[in-house]
């Protein structure tokens, strides 16, 4: 007879991460509130949870990238040269949105820094320099100092030279991304935990006066997000297909970003975004190709979320860094984020890149990283959502730039009956 797990059990495999994590923020709360001592022991746990995803983050991002650009067919017509524009396009837009907002509301975090070693680039030719020698670091090296920008060199030069590989090679490659890939979910399972020691902590120590800044710094996430979402991208689309962007923007937003922003995971909705083109009667050999492609590498909402984060870290320390410098080395951090976007909290664990060409040691940079996870139950949901009806809404201009007849009779039809 087969034995009936325990309540506690049941209860915890019934109950969504989102809520779990919501759980362990209140508990950490109310620790930190009445037995501050123990809070601060209970900082134990954050720091493990911490140490864990930086040790995976590295190899995550090696493996996914390789696997991403490996997996690609040769000689496959997709047609999406016109798509990859509008997603570079729409990142690059939501990275300034991101900057200007940073400069415009800054954000201070409660960070340790007693013990961070900070060089601030001093211009952009510094940063280039620093750029280059880091892509040529040894890929072992790079690994072990987390150096994301040659880990993701040599990432996108393996890729290139496996797409010629035979079958079974790309196979494994697939397979050791998705075996890390289950890593990463396995030590987010463990969040609840962590959020708590790491908010029971943080409360015990600096006292409630960091949830305003929290509170503070979610709002210029979300507030980039919803003005990327409403403002920038329709824009972009009316530059694409001059008619009226709003009815499709909303469908979008209502048909694939409200099951996004529960799901939290851009590849978990392709499947509702490739239902939603064909609703749309858009083109299977485009679309077919072009909603896996963004889920991986359509990241403006990880443009937002590694920019607001990074120059938050960067007000905090007092770092001087012009506009330009900062949208150079935002674009470039995000840019570097290809591939972990489909992943839950993937751009979170990039952050340390950005943070790495504002002169920011890692140690610092991997508490920026825990003020993400505390503000994810958000700041996550709403990042994919973005992503990923950024997806779907670019693939329809895209192809209704191109077919006019598409536009007039498919979209209008579908978007009245929305």
């Amino acid at each position: 007879m087969r034995q009936t797990p325990p309540l506690f059990v049941r209860l915890i495999n019934n109950t969504s991460l989102v809520t779990q994590i919501l759980i362990g923020m209140v508990a950490g709360i109310l620790l930190a509130q009445f037995i501050p001592s123990a809070a601060k022991t209970a900082g134990l746990m954050g720091t493990l949870f911490v140490g864990a995803l930086k040790a995976v983050a590295p190899v995550l991002v090696l493996l996914l990238v390789t696997a991403s650009i490996a997996g690609h067919k040769q000689g496959q017509k997709t047609s999406i040269r016109p798509l990859l524009i509008l997603y570079l396009f729409g990142t690059f837009c939501a990275a300034i949105v991101a900057v200007i907002a940073s400069f415009a509301f800054p954000s201070v975090l409660h960070l340790s820094t007693q013990s961070a070693d900070i060089v601030p680039p001093g211009d952009i030719s510094e940063v280039l320099n620093t750029l280059l020698f880091n892509v040529v670091a040894n890929p072992v090296k790079a690994l072990l100092e987390g150096n994301y920008i040659g880990i993701l060199a040599w990432a996108i030069a393996l890729g290139l030279s496996l797409r010629h590989a035979g079958e079974t090679t790309k196979t494994v490659i697939t397979d050791l991304s998705n075996a890390v890939s289950s890593i990463v979910h396995g030590v987010i399972r463990c969040a609840p935990l962590g959020i708590m020691g790491l908010v029971a902590s943080t409360f015990a120590e600096t006292g409630f006066s960091a949830l305003l800044g929290y509170a503070h710094l979610l709002a210029v996430l979300i507030g980039c997000m919803v003005f990327v979402a409403l403002v920038v991208n329709p824009l972009i689309v009316f530059w694409k297909i001059k008619r009226n962007p709003y009815p499709l923007v909303f469908m979008c937003l209502k048909e694939s970003g409200v099951t996004a922003f529960f799901t939290r995971s851009s590849a978990a909705n392709i499947p509702v975004n490739m239902a939603l083109c064909e609703k749309l009667r858009l083109p299977e050999e485009t679309y077919a190709v072009s909603i896996p492609l963004g889920a991986t590498i359509n990241m403006a909402g990880a443009a937002i979320t590694i920019t607001v984060l990074s120059m938050a870290a960067v007000h905090t320390l007092g770092i001087s860094v012009d506009i330009a410098t900062a949208v150079l080395l935002s674009v470039v951090a995000t840019i570097s984020a290809c591939g972990a976007s489909g992943v839950a909290g993937g751009s979170l664990l990039l952050i340390p890149l950005a943070c790495s060409l504002f002169g920011i040691s890692n140690d610092v940079a991997m508490q920026v990283v825990a003020v993400g996870f505390i503000i994810g139950v958000l700041q996550d949901s709403a990042e994919t959502a973005l992503n990923s009806s950024t997806d779907v809404l670019f693939t329809a201009a895209a192809c209704m730039a191109e077919d006019a007849d598409l536009h007039e009779n498919n979209l209008q039809e579908e978007v009245d009956l929305a």
